[in-house]
């Protein structure tokens, strides 16, 4: 693949992010701001999937293993 079909669908993606938030319109020290605060909280969001789904994915199978008959964890 050609990088300058690489550079230009990035510059496409980008630019329909641009339109998809309207932040096309903003000036350039709000946009900076725009996306200094989206990128934070894309980032917390990922984290957070990241420690916490495993757990609950465990505790849920857990649970639904010993509703359904499954035998429970020794203790010992």
């Amino acid at each position: 693949m050609d990088i300058k079909h690489v550079k230009d669908y990035i510059y496409w993606l980008y630019y329909q992010y641009l339109l998809i938030t309207c932040s096309y319109v903003l000036e350039p020290w709000e946009r900076s701001m725009f996306h200094t605060i989206t990128v934070t909280v894309f980032a917390m969001v990922v984290y957070t999937a990241y420690v916490f789904v495993p757990i609950h994915i465990r505790l849920a199978f857990e649970f639904f293993s010993q509703l359904f008959g499954g035998q429970p964890e020794s203790t010992v």
